[in-house]
């Protein structure tokens, strides 16, 4: 077991029954990124904002230095790259608020994750979808879209899953129900596999000095 996810079990006693579908979680993530995929998140309020807040802990450093590899470098001014660090390639489906507005305006607002899915999903990328019932339409429409095309879907959810648990390939189904108490533990949960994450490709760094799946 990862050293983050004991510490998380440790302090949050109620995820023990999610270890595996954590670890789960970390395994398709790390594969996603090994082969050059990217991380599509969507959700709704406080799911909307924890899709924003996962992808700028993986847009950047977290917990570790994250300097460029000279084979990074290459091409850039020194001064440049000496403020810029390496990242995973993940999109926040929250963060388009014009298109957002525009196609909810003229075709339907359920739809919006799904359009942006269908535009921008790519084989070998991964649907993160966050809702705390499993029920939030527009983010269900979102995992059908990421079926039909063939991208494996990560969900966060309550205790039931709701119907967003039968569209999943990992569900991630945590032990609340009320919304507030959900978010409370998607939190620890997404911090616990960005530190996984970062450490695991860090040490891939180390072992093999190969950055060619971040580049």
């Amino acid at each position: 077991m990862s050293h983050h996810m004991r510490n998380l079990v440790e302090r949050y006693s109620p995820l023990r029954e999610c270890q595996s579908d954590i670890q789960e979680a970390f395994d398709l993530l790390a594969a996603t990124f090994r082969k050059d995929g990217k991380l599509l998140l969507c959700g709704n309020g406080g799911s909307a904002a924890d899709s924003e807040h996962w992808a700028g802990e993986l847009l950047k450093g977290f917990a570790l230095p994250r300097s460029l590899a000279a084979s990074m470098r290459e091409g850039l001014p020194p001064e440049l790259a000496s403020h810029l660090q390496w990242a995973f390639p993940v999109i926040p489906l929250t963060g388009f608020p014009a298109f957002a507005t525009a196609f909810g305006n003229d075709v339907d607002p359920e739809y919006v994750f799904a359009q942006l899915v269908f535009a921008l999903g790519r084989t070998g990328d991964v649907l993160a979808a966050l809702s705390t019932s499993g029920n939030a339409s527009n983010v269900c429409r979102a995992a059908e879209v990421a079926r039909a095309k063939g991208l494996p879907v990560l969900a966060l959810t309550g205790t039931t899953g709701g119907k967003l648990k039968e569209l999943a390939d990992v569900c991630i189904c945590v032990p609340a129900a009320q919304t507030p108490l959900v978010q409370e533990f998607h939190l620890p949960i997404y911090h616990c596999l960005s530190l996984m994450l970062e450490e695991h490709f860090a040490k891939l760094w180390e072992q093999r000095q190969d950055w060619s799946y971040l580049l």
